[in-house]
């Protein structure tokens, strides 16, 4: 036996790097200066789109265009390399005829090569069934929004922004597949039911997630006039989404704040009577005199006491009371009596020369 009947095809080695790379690049800015996370950089460049401090006015044409860009973006399908083409426009029933004859893609006879997508607006909005925006705020009040500080050179202050509750709303979309083999209409409906796996999807609206919930799936399969047998798959949406008008958004000057600069010379503006000076006179605890003699002519009132019963002042061993009149070359003896007898104590004095 031939020893070359026995080999067999060894399987190609690959190395698998299980060190991990660095998550994400670094960035000049961020809290710490070095490096910011790519989620939190997306949102910073949301919140400061445009400049302004209000969100964006969310229309009924913002909610077609956020479908059509659903549709087209996140559940394209592409059949033998080649990508099903979306008409990129919300059509009516009434309008189909109509753009029959502009499509892109229809042949050089104006007939409309299969296979496409469509997306049909039904008119009627209702109310929206969104939880998060059902009656919280009663006759749509105007609601606290933010706080944008202002300054104009020469005031601070902060305007407020007051905005009333988003009216939610309920638009059906029908998304139709027509095609001319079960192929393509396999595919389409794999990758709706893939992305619908929790029946619910999102698109994004002017900054605002707006959920998308599958209601039907139904078949609309014809033969045309000519006999050609064709394909057509609807597809039931509902948006759940909410109307914003910035007509009705509110600025109210709030709280400002002006800064007065004055010039001037740096000096005390108080001041002092130069005939006056205050004459702290101290005693430990033995002590109750003490005496002073005096060159001026001075009055003497008592200004302050501490642990003091009585103050008496004597020249020539005669008694004064205030305020006592010192001629020059009189000689003051202050005796006190204090409250507790075995504590320090202070008299000050005010003395008023005499001119």
């Amino acid at each position: 036996m031939n020893l070359t009947e026995y080999n067999m095809a060894l399987p190609i080695k690959k190395n698998i790097n299980i060190t991990p790379g660095q998550v994400q690049g670094h960035y000049p800015y961020g809290y710490d200066g070095i490096s910011t996370p790519i989620r939190r950089k997306e949102l910073t460049d949301l919140i400061t789109e445009d400049g302004t401090f209000l969100p964006k006015s969310v229309l009924h044409a913002d909610l077609d265009r956020g479908m059509l860009d659903f549709v087209i973006d996140d559940i394209p399908t592409t059949v033998s390399g080649k990508k099903i083409p979306v008409i990129d426009r919300i059509l009516t029933l009434q309008r189909w005829g109509e753009f029959a004859q502009t499509w892109s893609f229809s042949t050089k006879d104006k007939n409309v090569s299969l296979p496409f997508i469509v997306v049909v607006r039904k008119p009627d909005v209702q109310y929206g069934t969104n939880p998060s925006l059902q009656y919280t705020i009663p006759n749509r009040k105007q609601v606290h929004y933010a706080k944008v500080p202002t300054w104009d050179g020469n005031r601070k202050g902060y305007d407020i922004y007051t905005i009333p509750q988003p009216v939610p709303v309920d638009v059906t979309y029908d998304v139709k597949i027509v095609c001319n083999r079960m192929r393509e209409l396999n595919q389409f409906n794999k990758v709706v039911l893939q992305k619908f796996t929790s029946r619910q999807a999102y698109t994004y609206v002017k900054g605002h997630y707006v959920p998308i919930v599958m209601e039907t799936i139904g078949d609309e399969s014809v033969i045309d006039t000519e006999e050609r047998r064709y394909y057509q798959q609807n597809y039931q949406f509902q948006l759940q989404g909410f109307l914003i008008d910035e007509d009705e958004f509110e600025v109210t000057p709030a709280v400002s704040r002006s800064i007065v600069l004055m010039g001037g010379e740096k000096i005390n503006t108080r001041k002092k009577d130069p005939s006056k000076v205050n004459h702290k006179i101290n005693f430990d605890s033995v002590t109750t005199a003490t005496t002073k003699t005096y060159n001026y002519k001075t009055n003497i009132n008592i200004a302050r006491i501490e642990n003091v019963k009585t103050v008496e002042f004597r020249i020539n061993n005669i008694i004064l009371t205030e305020p006592v009149m010192v001629n020059p070359g009189d000689t003051v003896n202050t005796t006190i009596v204090k409250t507790t007898t075995t504590a320090s104590s202070y008299v000050i004095i005010t003395e008023t020369l005499v001119r």
